[in-house]
Order: structure tokens, then C-alpha cells, then sequence
């Protein structure tokens, strides 16, 4: 463990006694996200992920374990014209302070989200929702009206934003049905909750769970091993197997989170689609997945959504340097001297990334190295998330690494809605096809799902075609706990983990 990981954890586990406390019985502590608010309003921004995760909110349908969509407070999804769904609540549900769930009260929830000027507004939400208008049909119907035919709707109704949120209150911050009750949250810091006893489904396991940000991967894994973390989610891959052999228990499975690249189509050498696709051909994917994820922690990536979990169309991964550098003469660069040049200077991409996720750093890393193999020159830049999506919003990377879920709802459309489509919310490199739109725009408003997949295999192959963005790898989530973890695994949205069921058994 490096020098600065160690002041890393020493500092993080100073800033609270609540972060610092020994384990105590019937507490759970994870190193995973970190809260961005003292309440962080589960509508906003990503703060349901993590409201979602820690158990304390629910929504009206979920996602199981094999990216099945399942009603969840809702009782039943009923569609009865193309733009209107009427969604019967279960019987029984009542929220944290007691008081019951009733139609009225998800129509108010949920109307904050589309609301700019309410502290719950998510504009990635409501896009996704399209709401035309809300209203209850007496205590236990919630009748939906969007804008268009809308074929995503139900798989929508799982984003964790859209959370069933009741009255808030001094006791009750965060009013929702889940098996834990919000208590406390200190930005950055630490996400604390506390055992729902009145849990429709059971009384939960633990009669506290501490959620506590650590950044640092490598500071998440030492504060595991001196006893101060229960469970850490996203354990590095490179010290996977290890850990497992000193007794800890490991959970490995694939997930629907792949690394990529976004690329910079407005202006630089990544604006032609020829040099992106010969950046991408250059790229050795599986040597990326051996190195950076000690070959445990993913596949390589030919296309967006990885086989077997779903939507995923027959588009291999390419490495062939060769391709890469005849790709290159066809888009005008000349090689001299071993170098590219482009316009009489040296082809030079600028790559940035940020380091939350242990393999993002080293996979840039290794691009360089595959793109200095061919005679492109690259600099690497690793900084926070913000930053290095705004360089590529204005012009000063080429590539921007991430990391992200691409079926968060189970359904397809929604990621690459805001990644591609020319007015998408997170589409930072500025890619514009009016195909794409368009084909986006269909998937929406085709309710056969098999003519739905054949939309979405062509985009995959038009995001091929063009290189609109560069897939890596799809990545396993691995995670560690102490002995004696029970009813948890990894849910391939990540969205999900804790259930009432979760506990610890010695």
C-alpha cells in the first residue's frame, strides 16, 4: 500500500468518531459511495443509487438479478393506450414515520423531479419519465400520461431516483418504505441509517449500517484489512485473490458496467471518425484486462452491453495495429520517422480519467502505451470526474475514460440516450448522427421487443462503424466482506445492496 493511500485512510477515519468507531454488534460499515448533502434528496442528482443501495428507499418496480423488470411498491403495470399506464399500488405500505402510501403521495414525489426550481429536480429523470401529467385515482392508482408512446416506460419506474418519498419531518429527513431509515449524512463522508422494525418484509439484519466514502480504492482495501470497514464495494482487482485467501469473502460477478471512452467529435484529431477508429483498433483489450484487472475483474468489449446479461449485439473486440496505422493514412496523417504526424504536427491525443475506480488510471495508461506502440503520441491526465468531462465538453481532451452501468433500468435506451443522442444530457463530446437520433427516438416508441432489439443492434453497429464512442471492457463487481456475510450478491445494475435478509452470522 502506497505512502499517500495510508495518509489517505488515516485522514478519512479522523474526520468523524463516527467513522473511526470499533465494530460493534449488529453494525455493518461499507466502504462505497459518499453522500453529497447532510440530506441528500434521493431525486436528485445520482443520490438514489446510494438511498437505494443502503436499503432506505424503494420504487415502484425493480430489476432482479437476471435484469428481469418485477413489480416493487407497485401491485400491477397496466398500459391501457400508448401514452397511458396506470400503476396499482400493493395494499399495506406505509412509509418510515408510520403514515401510509397512497397514490397522492407518489404523484407528489415523483412531480418534484420535473420541477426546476424544487431542490428534488433531476433533469436526467424527467427526461427519462416524459411526463405530460400525474394524477391519483383514489388511495391506490397512479395514472401516468407521457408526452410520446413511450415503450421504457415500466423499466424507468426502477431508477432510484424516482423514489416513493413521503412528508418529511425532523425525525424522518428522508420519508421513504425501505428496510433501513435515514439518520444521518455527512458530505463525503459518512451515509448513516438504522434498522426499519416495522419492515413489510421482515425486520432487517443489522440494527445499523454505516456507509463510509473512501475515494481511494487501494485506501478502501487497508482499511478493510485493520478491521475498520466491514465491506468493501469495487475491491481492486489486482489484490482480489489475495484478500479471498486470508479468509475474507469474496463476491465476483458481471455486471452491465463498461468502461469507454468518450470521445471529443467536435473538434480536434478525434473528430474524424477515421482516426477514432483507428485509435480504437489500437487498442489490445484483453491485454487492458489482464493487466489492469489481474485477468478476475471483466471480458474485453466489442460493443455496449455485455453477452449474456442482455441487448448486446454479435460486434467482436478488434486489436490490429496494422488496420490502426492504414485507418490513420486514409484520414491524411503521414508517418515520418516513426512518428505520426497530422497537418505538419505530430498526432497528439490528450487522455483523461479520474481515479475513484482502481482500473480507470492504469487502462489509460496502457492506451497510451498501444497508441505509442503505432507512433501516436498521447498524454494522460487523471483528475476528478467533473474536470475531465468538462476538458471534453470544451475541447481540451480527446478521450475521456469512464465508467458506467449501460442498463441501469434493465432497458437499453436510457444510456445511450444521454451519451449519444445530440442533445443527450452526458454526451460531452458533442457526436451527432440524425440516424442515431432517430433510431434512438424509434426505440422509444416500439413496444415489440424483438423490433426493438433489431434498433438497438444497429445503433451498436453505427457506434462500431463510427467509433461514437469506444468500448473497453465490461467489468465484474468485486467485493469483499468479513466472514459470514449472508443475503447479498452483486446485482448486475449495481444498484442494489442491501435487502432485510442481509446480515452477518459469526
Amino acid at each position: 500500500m502506497s505512502f499517500i493511500a495510508r495518509v489517505t485512510i488515516a485522514a478519512l477515519l479522523t474526520l468523524s468518531s463516527a467513522l473511526i468507531a470499533l465494530a460493534q454488534e449488529g453494525t455493518l460499515r461499507i466502504a462505497g459511495s459518499a453522500p453529497t448533502a447532510e440530506t441528500p434528496d434521493p431525486r436528485a442528482e445520482y443520490n438514489g443509487w446510494l438511498s437505494n443501495q443502503a436499503g432506505v428507499t424503494e420504487t415502484l418496480m425493480g430489476i432482479d438479478y437476471e435484469l428481469n423488470l418485477y413489480p416493487r411498491l407497485a401491485g400491477e403495470v397496466e398500459q391501457v393506450s400508448p401514452t397511458t399506464w396506470r400503476v396499482t399500488l400493493r395494499e399495506g405500505l406505509s412509509f418510515h414515520d408510520g403514515t401510509q402510501v397512497t397514490a397522492q403521495a407518489v404523484v407528489d414525489a415523483i412531480e418534484p423531479i420535473s420541477d426546476e426550481s424544487h431542490p428534488g429536480h433531476n433533469k436526467r429523470i424527467a427526461n427519462l419519465l416524459d411526463l405530460a401529467s400525474m394524477s391519483a385515482d383514489g388511495d391506490r392508482v397512479v395514472v401516468f400520461e407521457t408526452n410520446t408512446p413511450n415503450a421504457a416506460f415500466p423499466w424507468t419506474l426502477s431508477e432510484p431516483g424516482i423514489a416513493v418519498l413521503g412528508p418529511v419531518s425532523d425525525d424522518f429527513p428522508i420519508n421513504a418504505t425501505g428496510p433501513y431509515i435515514f439518520r444521518e449524512a455527512i458530505p463525503e463522508q459518512l451515509y448513516r441509517v438504522e434498522a426499519n422494525a416495522a419492515y413489510r418484509l421482515g425486520a432487517p439484519g443489522f440494527e445499523e449500517v454505516r456507509v463510509v466514502g473512501i475515494p481511494d480504492p487501494g485506501a478502501s482495501a487497508l482499511a478493510f484489512e485493520a478491521g475498520e470497514i466491514d465491506m468493501v464495494i469495487n475491491y481492486p482487482e489486482t489484490d482480489f485473490a489475495r484478500i479471498v485467501k486470508t479468509g475474507a469473502v469474496g463476491f465476483s460477478a458481471p455486471t452491465a458496467r463498461l468502461y469507454f471512452y468518450t470521445l471529443n467529435a467536435r473538434s480536434g484529431p478525434m473528430a474524424n471518425p477515421l482516426i477514432r477508429r483507428a485509435v480504437s483498433v489500437a487498442i489490445d483489450r484483453q491485454g487492458i484486462v489482464d493487466a489492469a484487472l489481474s485477468g478476475v475483474g471483466g471480458v474485453p468489449a466489442g460493443t455496449v452491453y455485455p453477452e449474456g446479461i442482455g441487448w448486446a449485439a454479435d460486434i467482436e473486440p478488434v486489436y490490429n495495429p496494422a488496420l490502426a496505422e492504414e485507418l490513420l493514412a486514409e484520414a491524411g496523417a503521414v508517418k515520418e520517422r516513426g512518428v505520426w504526424m497530422l497537418d505538419g504536427a505530430p498526432l497528439e491525443i490528450n487522455i483523461v480519467t479520474y481515479g475513484s475506480r482502481a482500473a480507470l488510471p492504469p487502462t489509460a495508461e496502457l492506451t497510451q502505451a498501444f497508441l505509442q506502440a503505432i507512433g501516436v503520441q498521447s498524454n494522460v491526465r487523471v483528475g476528478e470526474y467533473g474536470a475531465s468531462n468538462d476538458a471534453i465538453t470544451d475541447g481540451t481532451a480527446d478521450m475521456f475514460l469512464q465508467a458506467w452501468v449501460t442498463t441501469p433500468q434493465g432497458d437499453p435506451g436510457a444510456v445511450l440516450e444521454a451519451l449519444l443522442k445530440s442533445t443527450g444530457g452526458s454526451n460531452a463530446g458533442g457526436y451527432n448522427s440524425p440516424e442515431v437520433d432517430q433510431l434512438l427516438a424509434d426505440g422509444r416508441t416500439t413496444f415489440d421487443e424483438e423490433a426493438r432489439a433489431i434498433i438497438y443492434d444497429r445503433i451498436q453497429e453505427i457506434i462500431a462503424e463510427e467509433a461514437a464512442m469506444i468500448p473497453v471492457f465490461h467489468v465484474s463487481q468485486l467485493n469483499v466482506a468479513r466472514t459470514g456475510l449472508t443475503g447479498y450478491a452483486v446485482h448486475p445494475t449495481e444498484t442494489y445492496w442491501l435487502t432485510h435478509e442481509t446480515a452477518l452470522t459469526e
